[in-house]
């Protein structure tokens, strides 16, 4: 498996205690989750009907801001898996350093894939791939340079899956423009990641063809009734969205006091410079608080945003010591 965030059983066998007792920010993903509710018998025990996908896609087109056609996925992860074959293999170029799934899943699939540093480096490509903003430092590109891009590649692939607290990113309302296809995660905001649930949204063919590689039932039913519930929920959005930025600033000041610095980050993560990231890792991780180190980058730590006021307190005495 490819180094990714959430790897908390590896932090338990390095480490110890159990998974209930560990602060997971090693990952993106909203440690204040969407409070479900109640699903309903059906939702568990049936097939999703027809209806039902449809009342979710048009609930992700309200969220998205979008009249562009959308197809329901287990994650913005399945969707990925599946964009080698929208065409014949090609050159894809992906703006780096980002998500690493993008290189290997294309890799694997023959495509001549290459690495770029600069929007106008994706020029020529057959399929060029942008995470907006971006995983793992949070670079961001305006949506004007995006669609001035469009027309220099054969398809663009933009991942907003880091996109639903800063809309003004998004290329949503675009999406069914020739060539342009856009990933939304739906785990990551809402915090539920561990109902697999994502979108595309795109031009009618792209997603017709994502749909039909997808199957009858691509999601369950308890995602199609939870989704549809949070995606409708404005005010827990705007609410959410006026939290992460003020917990932003709260994490930003704590790792000042470190002596560390902002490289960038999301409303979900913050990536910060070190004199020695695996250091700091292994000094939260003797208290059970796991963060994310990249290989490539040894002085880069990524926190996620705690939830709780505990989680909050934990962290402050850790980093104080």
């Amino acid at each position: 498996m490819r180094e990714h965030g959430g790897n908390l059983d590896q932090a338990q066998q390095r480490f110890g205690g159990r998974a209930e007792d560990w602060i997971d920010l090693s990952t993106g993903i909203n440690r204040l989750p969407y409070p479900v509710g109640e699903v309903s018998p059906r939702a568990w025990s049936a097939l999703p009907s027809r209806a039902e996908v449809d009342a979710l896609l048009q609930a992700a087109q309200h969220a998205y801001r979008t009249s562009a056609p959308v197809a329901a996925m287990g994650g913005a992860q399945a969707a990925i898996q599946l964009l080698p074959q929208l065409a014949p293999s090609g050159r894809a170029r992906i703006l780096a350093p980002t998500y690493n799934e993008y290189a290997g899943v294309l890799s694997a699939a023959d495509w001549d894939v290459q690495e770029v540093s600069g929007l106008d480096a994706l020029a020529g490509a057959d399929l060029a791939i942008i995470v907006n903003p971006n995983n793992p430092d949070g670079r961001r590109h305006m949506p004007k340079d995006l669609l001035a891009l469009l027309p220099r590649v054969g398809r663009l692939v933009i991942d907003e899956s880091f996109a639903d607290a800063v809309p003004q990113l998004s290329l949503a309302s675009e999406a069914d423009r020739p060539g342009l296809l856009i990933l939304r995660s739906f785990g990551k905001s809402y915090g539920l990641a561990g109902l697999r649930l994502g979108f595309a949204l795109g031009n009618a063919a792209d997603i017709g063809k994502l749909a039909s590689m997808s199957g009858p039932w691509p999601v369950s039913g308890a995602a199609i009734a939870i989704g549809c519930r949070a995606l409708r929920d404005d005010a827990w959005a705007e609410a959410t969205s006026a939290r992460l930025a003020r917990d932003c600033a709260r994490l930003d000041a704590m790792a000042q006091s470190q002596g560390w610095t902002l490289v960038g980050g999301t409303p979900l993560f913050r990536l910060y410079g070190t004199p020695d990231a695996r250091a700091a890792q292994e000094k939260l991780a003797r208290r059970q608080i796991w963060s994310r180190v990249f290989a490539r980058e040894p002085t880069w730590l990524r926190l996620g945003l705690p939830g709780s006021e505990a989680e909050w307190a934990r962290l402050a005495e850790v980093l104080a010591r």
